[in-house]
């Protein structure tokens, strides 16, 4: 399934929409700390955080990530939007929970 078609079943909220939204999302990654997102998140897996700064930009590009998904209505940081801007990094968002989030993205992913 591409960004796109999962961004609408998701009724996400694009709030940094320059990007490929036609990549092939291949799984998704839940965490916030950001050791552990460079040392495990699969390349075009949809990153799902509460984390705004822009050194979230920043781990996305290294790992070749789908998207970042921010949770509980978090908006990013204006500086975070920049960098994600230049870098092509989409960021959607959700008032969700990442718990939610996850159980959603597994459903439509399954495991991978």
């Amino acid at each position: 399934m591409n960004l796109k078609q999962l961004a609408g079943l998701m009724n996400l909220d694009l709030l940094q929409p320059r990007g490929n939204f036609d990549v092939d999302v291949t799984g998704g990654y839940s965490g916030d700390l950001l050791s552990d997102v460079m040392g495990n998140a699969k390349e075009r897996s949809i990153w799902v955080t509460c984390q705004t700064h822009e050194n979230i930009v920043a781990v996305a590009r290294l790992k070749n990530l789908a998207a970042i998904i921010l949770v509980n209505g978090r908006k990013p940081e204006d500086t975070t939007l920049g960098k994600a801007r230049e870098e092509g990094v989409i960021i959607l968002g959700t008032p969700d929970s990442a718990f939610m989030v996850t159980g959603v993205l597994f459903g439509h992913l399954g495991r991978k």
